[in-house]
């Protein structure tokens, strides 16, 4: 689980090419591209209603989009379903909490494994010596998992009952325990105060080290962004305005002309 990030390869973990989205007559993404390598720690900013979550929604299989193309390492995921893009490598958080509030935090870890199962109906109800293994080995792995993120204590623990921060830290460890090449995090900094934000910032940056995973985040605090991505793209009015490292995004006239008025810039 902890071990230091591999060699990787140089092929693309996503290439998003000439990405648009229409609803209706609003055009929410218009003409998208992307090609990242694995190892990134990438960001995409923009005001509200830029067409940030929406990028997330397509490359994570819940919109198909209107025109372009996503390859997630390499495959084509035109008219896949999120769980089969799941399967490709890519896991995500929500602005919004998604937690399982009436399973414990020990099966939100093991039910997020359930493309990995290996096993089949009849194994499950036949609870198979195949079926008790893998079982176990889930669990183990789940367990493990807690312990990465201290969270071992609140193994028997509802999340609903757990603190806003340790929601979040939940959230991301579920995600991760599908083992993906690609993480989204949509705003994880959301609803923190700000010693739960630097807790956050430093819970990124050590993800990013130990485990084997590109990351491309949204955030609306343009000092985690800044503190922590190497690489920034900025949309507005679902097109891409401006991109590169964090000090040029921070000075750049059609940024700052996108957030005029907004307490972050």
């Amino acid at each position: 689980m902890t071990e230091t990030v591999k060699n990787r390869e140089s092929a693309p973990v996503l290439e998003i090419r000439n990405l648009t989205q229409q609803f209706g007559g609003l055009r929410a993404v218009s003409d998208f591209n992307v090609c990242m390598k694995p190892g990134g720690l990438i960001g995409l900013i923009g005001p509200n209603g830029a067409g940030k979550t929406t990028v997330f929604n397509l490359v994570s299989g819940f919109y198909q989009p209107t025109s372009g193309a996503i390859l997630v390492n390499g495959v084509d995921t035109a008219g896949m379903k999120p769980h089969q893009v799941t399967g490709l490598g890519v896991a995500r958080t929500f602005q919004n909490i998604r937690l399982w509030n009436d399973m414990s935090v020990l099966d939100n870890i093991r039910v997020a494994q359930h493309g990995k199962l290996q096993y089949g109906f009849f194994h499950a109800i036949a609870r198979s010596a195949h079926y008790q293994t893998r079982e176990s080995q889930i669990e183990q792995e789940a367990r493990e998992l807690l312990e990465v993120f201290d969270l071992q204590d609140f193994a028997d623990e509802y999340p609903k009952n757990l603190a806003y921060g340790t929601q979040r830290k939940l959230e991301i460890a579920r995600a991760l325990s599908s083992k993906p090449s690609l993480l989204l995090l949509d705003e994880p900094a959301a609803g923190l105060n700000s010693s739960d934000i630097r807790e956050l910032i430093r819970l990124v940056r050590w993800i990013h080290g130990h485990f084997d995973v590109t990351i491309w985040m949204i955030e609306h605090h343009m000092d985690v962004m800044m503190e922590l991505c190497t690489h920034i793209k900025v949309i507005d009015f679902g097109e891409t305005i401006a991109e590169g490292i964090p000090e040029e995004i921070r000075n750049h006239p059609a940024v700052i002309t996108a957030y005029l008025g907004d307490e972050i810039i």
